[in-house]
């Protein structure tokens, strides 16, 4: 599964969409619920990698902060989602993750100098990216909802069709 979700992630990058609007962090609260821990960090970082290797890396700082960011997916669907499943806890690991997201990535492109190094230029780089923080949260909903939505359904059919109904 972890391949797959890989797949995913790097034709994302690939396609034309918003700013902020990628199932990336999904991706990885996805993988921290399914996937070994050993395994599961590698989608998000791996899709960003080899993305990047195509489309092009960017600054260094900025860069290392956006990964940083990432990898709190897998860890938070380790921890909130992974023990018991529900709309809530995924909801709650959605929000954390886009949260943590924009803390860290916004607080490296702020060391990368794209702002005054000022408590001011911290505070007005944070305000600016609002609007790209709201994208984070709907793109990590939307295709949380279609991850773990669909993997429900897959789940169900399958049990239907082997009847059985062992919980997963």
């Amino acid at each position: 599964m972890p391949y797959v979700l890989l797949v995913l992630g790097v034709i994302s990058r690939l396609i034309p969409h918003p700013w902020n609007f990628t199932p990336i962090g999904a991706l990885g609260l996805f993988a921290g619920a399914n996937c070994r821990p050993q395994v599961a960090w590698a989608v998000p970082i791996g899709a960003l990698l080899v993305g990047d290797l195509i489309v092009g890396f960017y600054n260094p700082i900025t860069m290392i902060f956006v990964y940083l960011g990432f990898l709190s997916g897998p860890l938070l669907g380790r921890l909130l989602i992974a023990p018991r499943r529900s709309a809530g806890r995924i909801g709650g690991a959605v929000l954390a993750s886009s949260t943590i997201f924009y803390l860290l990535s916004n607080f490296g492109i702020w060391l990368d100098g794209f702002y005054p190094m000022t408590f001011a230029g911290l505070i007005e780089c944070y305000v600016r990216a609002i609007p790209y923080y709201g994208l984070t949260i709907l793109g990590d909903g939307l295709y949380a909802t279609v991850l773990f939505g669909g993997h429900q359904l897959l789940l169900s059919a399958w049990r239907r069709q082997t009847g059985r109904y062992a919980q997963s």
